[in-house]
């Protein structure tokens, strides 16, 4: 394996487990084995590494909320499922969601993970828009951004429970039985 590829590797382990603002360039050296130089030879910065890292891992986030809302047909008898497995994918990449939830406040500073986010945002908002509310590619991109934005902002919230408090965090039956009403 390449050293950048070491780099990459090592950087991802750190987000997941340590986070963008509390990892060091010490810690890339340590985890990857590589020299202090060769992160700025391959990647410019710290930050750009950490960039490209939290940029993979996103779409990694992406992939895994897509392939949750597959194959559903919006109907409200399937939110409840359909909220059960975004919980269940929480639970199981909860490292993952904090990375996410991080580079939300980092877009502050990076016009970059900005950017990142927003497309990340914009794709899964159509995703959502589909899922739970059955309106496709034919649908008017107006209601389609609505609904989306609706189950995005149910969604980051439901995580944000499940994050930080998943004791009293809802459950999917329960959830689904108010998200649905219209």
């Amino acid at each position: 394996m390449s050293a950048k590829d070491k780099l990459l590797l090592a950087a991802r382990d750190c987000l997941l487990t340590k986070g963008y603002a509390h990892t060091t360039v010490r810690d890339l050296v340590a985890a990857s084995g590589a020299n202090q130089a060769s992160i700025n030879y391959h990647f410019g910065s710290k930050e750009q590494l950490l960039t490209k890292a939290l940029r993979d891992l996103n779409t990694e986030w992406g992939e895994l909320l897509f392939a949750v809302l597959d194959g559903t047909s919006g109907e409200p008898e399937d939110h409840e499922v359909l909220w059960g497995r975004i919980i269940d994918s929480i639970r199981a990449n909860r490292a993952l969601w904090f990375v996410n939830f991080e580079s939300v406040a980092s877009a502050r500073e990076d016009g970059e993970i900005r950017a990142m986010i927003a497309s990340g945002q914009e794709a899964a908002r159509a995703s959502l828009a589909r899922a739970f509310a059955g309106l496709g590619p034919d649908s008017d991109p107006r209601e389609v951004r609505a609904a989306g934005s609706h189950y995005l902002a149910l969604l980051v919230g439901l995580a944000s429970q499940w994050l930080s408090d998943p004791e009293r965090a809802p459950e999917a039956r329960r959830f689904a039985a108010f998200s649905s009403r219209r």
